[in-house]
């Protein structure tokens, strides 16, 4: 499946005559893991928008009754190239890996997974969940470590409190809140903010990064754009400010930034590559690790593990899904 579906058109809210422009990017429903998973909200990446700086795939859920969604169940599947960040509201998800980490996501700690040269794992949500509600996003790795072993990173930050607000900065830092988390790209930023009704938040920023908003819930107007729940607002680099106003109801946002990757990436399905022809070994290798598909050249020596190992008695793997009949362009 594509990560770039057709979705609603992209609206443009004009700031001054001397000002940039705030991108607001609608969501798109995407069915989590096949057609009758759990249901994703995705604001990137969109046909006009690829990346915010490394950022390059942002995932909205909840809150949902895992007793009439289902929960998370996401199988074992690969990933090249890219980090995964998970960040919880609520609910508690386990993450196993092939790098060994096997790990509990809580809301407000930050889950960093970096796949580098190949990593595979599940994502299942607990049994003891009742309301599931968070974000899942990746970052693209440079190509100076992008071929890196898989690392793996947790991080709670501690609240910073001002202006009527609470901020969680787990990547980054932003409002004098430093997150020690390493994440082998570019300098980039993710924090929670949480906005009392009526309260105004006003926030300086790197003006050498671009920044995106995603507003979960509440009334919300950002450098006097407005902008609605589930839609993730775009300021380009040259900014230094963020004002977000919170209206009638309590604000959340996810806050991500960072300086421009300066590169263009091959993004299918779970891999991250240079080239239409990278990406195909990754999906070869993949089908052959999982015994799905035969290697290409069946009498040669199988190449060292990408994805695994992985322990016995988790669910099947899911399957690459076919490519398309067309090459792969590259984005950014």
């Amino acid at each position: 499946m594509s990560n770039l579906e057709t979705a609603p058109k992209e609206t443009l809210c004009r700031q001054g005559p001397r000002a940039e422009d705030v991108e607001v990017l609608p969501p798109r429903d995407v069915p989590l893991g096949g057609p009758r998973a759990m249901p994703v909200r995705r604001t990137l990446p969109q046909r006009k928008r690829s990346l915010i700086g490394s950022w390059c795939f942002l995932d909205h859920y909840g809150p949902d009754l895992v007793s009439t969604s289902g929960g998370m169940k996401v199988a074992r599947h690969p990933h090249t190239g890219l980090a995964t960040v998970s960040w919880l509201f609520s609910g508690r998800i386990d993450h196993r890996d092939s790098a060994g980490y096997a790990v509990t996501v809580e809301p407000g700690e930050v889950n960093l997974m970096v796949a580098g040269r190949g990593i595979s794992h599940q994502e299942l949500s607990t049994a003891d969940t009742t309301v599931l509600h968070g974000a899942q996003l990746w970052f693209a790795l440079p190509d100076a470590t992008r071929h890196m072993a898989p690392a793996f990173a947790h991080y709670a930050p501690e609240p910073v409190r001002r202006d009527g607000a609470e901020l969680k900065v787990f990547l980054g830092s932003l409002a004098g809140s430093t997150s020690p988390v390493e994440t082998f790209t570019p300098p980039l930023l993710a924090a929670e903010a949480m906005i009392s009704a009526g309260a105004v938040l006003e926030l300086d920023l790197d003006p050498a990064f671009e920044h995106g908003v995603l507003l979960d819930t509440g009334d919300l107007v950002m450098n006097g754009c407005p902008v609605a729940v589930d839609h993730l607002a775009y300021l380009p680099t040259g900014q230094s400010s963020l004002v977000l106003e919170a209206g009638d109801t309590p604000v959340r946002v996810v806050i991500i930034g960072g300086e421009p990757l300066g590169e263009q990436i091959v993004m299918w399905w779970n891999f991250i590559g240079r080239t239409h022809e990278e990406v195909v070994a990754y999906r070869a290798q993949w089908q052959a690790e999982i015994g799905v598909e035969p290697p290409a050249d069946s009498a040669a020596a199988p190449p060292p593990l990408r994805f695994g190992p992985f322990p016995e008695g988790t669910p099947a793997p899911l399957p690459a899904p076919v490519l398309p009949n067309v090459q792969l362009r590259p984005r950014g």
